[in-house]
């Protein structure tokens, strides 16, 4: 794979985002993701996963500068894979971690979100659904995502804020479950997918998915009408501008 790093240890299959600095994502990395997904979850030797990035950042989320040259079909596709991915990974019936290593804001969230148990380094890190600042609409599906884990009322206040959330806020409000130094991270991550693999792997999955299954239904919902709202307004003049505005900040910085 171009962008990821893959290695099964131990009966655990590890994940690595490895784009760039800030692991953004765009339509390869997402047929990737789904790639690793499906290896992962027909592999019976392999019990669980960790999804990874990279010091400083697990994912920036949705690589801006590549989607905004994307034409319409281009678009559509993108966020019909990307939806299915999310469903994927939510659903996915086995044991999941997410190592965020650093700043995880937007889709990189999204990602984490999707896993059983979320461990974030420690230090001057960012995680949160910031989508609507930006001009992008949030899928219902993904606001299940979120308010599954903090609570509709705060999910409700932070998608249409576009809140971001410190390491110690996001554990406070239960974003995330452990705080560590980036240096420990890997380890944090092995301990907590060896306790939740020790467990009668069918009588675990099952649970997990009758648990998720409000949250399955909700993301399976997302429509094509759903689809075509996010795209409607991402074609808007007025979301056209702040994202133009956005890439020209980013590019500037480069």
């Amino acid at each position: 794979m171009e962008f990821l790093k893959t290695k099964t240890e131990d009966h655990i299959y590890h994940i690595l985002l490895d784009r760039g600095k800030s692991n953004a994502m765009h339509s390869a990395v997402i047929d990737e993701l789904i790639e690793a997904l499906n290896y992962a979850e027909s592999d019976p030797a392999i019990e669980g996963i960790v999804l990874s990035g990279k010091e400083a950042f697990f994912s920036s989320g949705l690589d801006l500068i590549t989607l905004y040259q994307y034409d319409e079909l281009q678009m559509r596709q993108f966020w019909q894979r990307f939806m299915q991915l999310v469903l994927q990974l939510a659903s996915f019936p086995k044991p999941s971690v997410a190592a965020i290593t650093g700043h995880s804001p937007a889709g990189g969230c999204v990602l984490a979100l999707c896993c059983d148990y979320r461990v974030m380094a420690a230090g001057d890190f960012i995680i949160g659904l910031n989508e609507v600042p930006v001009g992008i609409i949030v899928p219902p599906g993904i606001f299940s995502l979120y308010s599954f884990w903090i609570g509709q009322a705060l999910a409700y206040r932070s998608l249409l804020e576009g809140k971001l959330f410190k390491p110690e806020e996001a554990l406070k409000i239960g974003l995330v479950d452990e705080i560590t130094p980036f240096d420990r991270i890997q380890g944090a991550a092995l301990r907590r997918i060896k306790v939740l693999t020790q467990f009668e792997r069918n009588a675990w999955s099952a649970t997990k998915l009758n648990l998720r299954q409000q949250l399955i239904q909700a993301l399976a919902a997302t429509t094509d009408d759903t689809i075509e709202q996010v795209l409607k307004q991402w074609w808007r003049p007025e979301t056209r501008a702040i994202l133009k505005t956005i890439i020209d900040n980013l590019t500037a910085k480069k």
